[in-house]
C-alpha cells in the first residue's frame, strides 16, 4: 500500500500510534503490524521505517498516552494559582475531565489494560506514577491529603473501565470536594 499523498512524516506516525491504539484495543497485543499498517492505511514497510519493530511501536504508543496525560495536566493549570497544591489541583482537574464521552473513556481505559499486560510498558507506566508521586508529594501539600486527592482522583477516573463511570454533576460534586481538600481553610 503507498503512503497516503499528501500525508507528512509526522501525521503519518500519528495515524500509526492511533491505528495501533485502535487495533490494540479490539484485537489485543497479539494485534500484528499487518493489522495495524492496514487500519493506518500504509504499507507494512512503511510503518517498518516509522518504528522498525512492534515493541518500539507500542512503546512510543504507551509513552504518548503518558504524555498525553501529562499536557493534560499541565493545561488545567491555573495561572493565577500559586498557592501550594496547584499541580495537584491540575491534577484532579485533568482526571474528572468529563469533556470526553463515556466511551470513549472506557476504550481508552480498555487499552490501557491490554497494554499493561506487557512488562516493558508496565515498567514505564510504574516509572511515570514514581514521577507523579515525586511531583505531586513535592507539589507543598501534606502528604495525606495528597496520597487521599490523587487516590480518589484516579479512582473516580477509572470507574468506567467496570461500566459505572459517575455523571458530571457528580464528577463536578467530587471534583469540588477534592480541590477543597487541598485548600488552607
Amino acid at each position: 500500500m503507498p503512503r497516503k499523498a499528501g500525508r507528512s512524516p509526522e501525521e503519518t506516525r500519528r495515524a500509526l500510534l492511533d491505528a495501533a491504539a485502535t487495533v490494540i484495543r479490539t484485537r489485543g497485543v497479539s494485534a500484528s503490524l499487518d493489522d495495524i499498517a492496514r487500519a493506518a492505511g500504509v504499507s507494512k514497510g512503511g510503518l517498518l521505517y516509522h518504528f522498525p519493530a512492534k515493541d518500539a511501536l507500542v512503546r512510543t504508543l504507551a509513552q504518548d498516552m503518558l504524555d498525553a496525560f501529562r499536557t493534560e495536566v499541565r493545561a488545567a493549570l491555573d495561572p493565577a494559582d500559586t498557592a501550594p497544591g496547584r499541580l495537584t489541583r491540575a491534577y484532579v482537574r485533568a482526571s474528572l475531565d468529563t469533556s470526553h464521552d463515556e466511551v470513549a473513556v472506557r476504550e481508552y481505559l480498555a487499552l490501557i489494560a491490554q497494554l499493561m499486560s506487557i512488562p516493558e510498558v508496565a515498567e514505564l507506566a510504574r516509572a511515570d506514577a514514581g514521577q507523579w508521586e515525586r511531583e505531586l508529594h513535592d507539589d507543598g501539600l501534606p502528604d495525606h491529603v495528597v496520597t487521599l486527592v490523587v487516590a480518589a482522583a484516579d479512582g473516580a477516573s477509572a470507574a468506567p473501565l467496570w461500566g459505572v463511570g459517575i455523571d458530571v454533576a457528580a464528577a463536578r460534586k467530587l471534583e469540588q470536594q477534592l480541590l477543597d481538600l487541598t485548600r488552607p481553610n
